[in-house]
């Protein structure tokens, strides 16, 4: 049984621990760092899961960003981590499922990640050609949602940072 509830600024160490233990040391040399560089994040959306004994076993982050010319605003789902000590149970499912239902009722439209089609498609993610992520980035891996039905229709151009 874990127990969800906001990120807090008391949670920062923790979290960052968590991150650093499930992804890899250069994580922070990634694009999509710079797009939340300076930027804060979505406290209603960024989400923690406690075990019974109060352990942080997940936790779940989105930053606003925008995309193309017209400046389309979004989320960018990431970064979502689960403790190895609770991988394969449903974790992380559970942290994106209710954060994206989260979304829709804060009124967001769209999400985009950087993530796995086979994993991230269960939730309605898709490979999104019209939109395009700062390098590195492998096209391939760019992938979006809408929690409102159209909402990436002519949505489309580099997604770049919240300002």
């Amino acid at each position: 049984m874990f127990r969800l509830s906001p990120e807090t600024p008391e949670d920062k160490d923790e979290v960052e621990y968590l991150y650093d233990l499930t992804f890899a040391p250069g994580r922070g040399a990634l694009s999509s760092y710079r797009l939340r560089e300076g930027v804060a994040q979505v406290p209603e959306l960024s989400l923690l899961a406690r075990d019974e004994y109060n352990t942080l076993a997940g936790a779940i982050r989105y930053w606003p960003i925008k995309i193309g010319p017209k400046g389309h605003e979004a989320l960018l789902l990431g970064p979502v981590a689960v403790h190895p000590t609770h991988q394969g149970e449903g974790l992380g499912a559970l942290l994106i499922g209710e954060s994206l239902s989260r979304a829709r009722v804060l009124g967001w439209q769209r999400v985009i990640l950087i993530g796995d089609q086979p994993y991230y498609g269960r939730f309605g993610f898709e490979r999104c050609r019209a939109i395009h992520f700062p390098p590195p980035t492998n096209p391939e891996r760019l992938l979006s949602k809408e929690l409102v039905a159209g909402a990436m229709k002519g949505v489309r151009g580099m997604v770049r940072k919240f300002a």
